[in-house]
């Protein structure tokens, strides 16, 4: 009876100090085994693990990635302007031996280091890169965190900076900035429209001016254009019929003048002959017409005139 009640306490005892030696380790989790203080090389992998009891002390280490936000740094950029900016880190454990036994609290050590190579980049950098040209910024910050990091057997899996906030005349600055650069564009813009525009009409006009009835159709398209809105009057000085009589007639004109014939000279009259037995009489100049011989009453008539006009009887 007294063997029995020894192996009883015996086997009691065994399955109290397994309780305490046994150890669960989660997935994401891997265990680092300090025995009598000294750490061994092998972690314990997920799962129920056993320890010696008081002899072996374990310390479980997560190896997921940890999302760490970096406080907003305030610094001054190569171009002289005072910035805040804040960033967030990636990282994970990779070495859960050297991430326990070279730092005191990784973490801790990260954010430091974080927000020290984040004044160092501000101050490295135009405010242009930091607004518009980032990834080049997030390269060389990743590139600065991961040298003492490896060290720790931490691995940086991704840097972004988050935030730039500037002080409001910077902004205001900024803002005048980029209206002044619209209205400059807007300007040119506009200019070049004008200028391919005075190009087509001129080329319309030269191909106007070779039919006159072309202008006469843009006259009345303007016309109707115009007459469209409601709240204009429409005034015209001259009615297109009478512009299209002036158009006829000047051609009409110029047609004549380029097909009249030149005006024949005069033909010198016939000589008179002479009566019978009288002498020939040679004159140089034509002879006048004939006029038809007056009645009786005219002749006397005019014989009287002229009696009155010589003054004799």
């Amino acid at each position: 009876m007294a063997v029995l009640l020894v192996i009883a306490i015996v086997a009691l005892i065994g399955l109290l100090t397994a309780a305490r030696g046994a150890r669960v380790i989660q997935q994401y989790e891997r265990g680092v085994v300090f025995r009598l203080g000294r750490v061994q090389a092998e972690t314990r992998p997920p799962g129920l693990t056993m320890v010696v009891p008081v002899v072996d002390r374990v310390r479980k280490v997560n190896v997921q990635i940890v999302t760490m936000p970096v406080p907003a740094q305030e610094g001054i950029t190569r171009d002289n302007v005072t910035v805040r900016v804040d960033a967030v880190v990636y990282f994970r454990v990779r070495d859960p031996v050297r991430a326990v036994v070279e730092v005191q609290d990784y973490v801790y050590a990260m954010s430091q280091v974080a927000q020290t190579s984040l004044r160092s980049i501000i101050g490295k950098s135009d405010l242009d890169d930091l607004l518009t040209n980032r990834e080049p910024l997030n390269q060389g910050l990743a590139l600065m965190l991961d040298s003492p990091a490896v060290g720790w057997g931490i691995e940086i899996d991704r840097v972004e900076l988050k935030d730039v906030a500037l002080p409001e005349s910077m902004k205001r600055s900024m803002s005048r900035q980029a209206e002044a650069e619209r209205e400059r564009r807007s300007r040119i813009i506009t200019a070049d429209g004008e200028l391919q525009a005075s190009e087509k009409l001129a080329q319309a006009a030269k191909r106007m001016s070779e039919n006159p009835s072309a202008l006469q159709l843009r006259l009345l398209q303007t016309i109707v254009e115009v007459s469209a809105e409601k709240n204009s009057t429409l005034i015209l000085p001259f009615p297109v019929e009478l512009l299209r009589y002036l158009d006829n007639a000047a051609e009409d004109l110029a047609r004549r003048a380029a097909t009249a014939p030149t005006s024949p000279t005069a033909s010198p009259a016939a000589p008179v002959e002479p009566a019978e037995g009288a002498a020939p009489i040679e004159s140089a100049e034509p002879a006048a017409p004939a006029l038809p011989a007056p009645a009786d009453g005219a002749a006397d008539a005019a014989g009287a005139r002229a009696v009155s006009a010589d003054g004799a009887p």
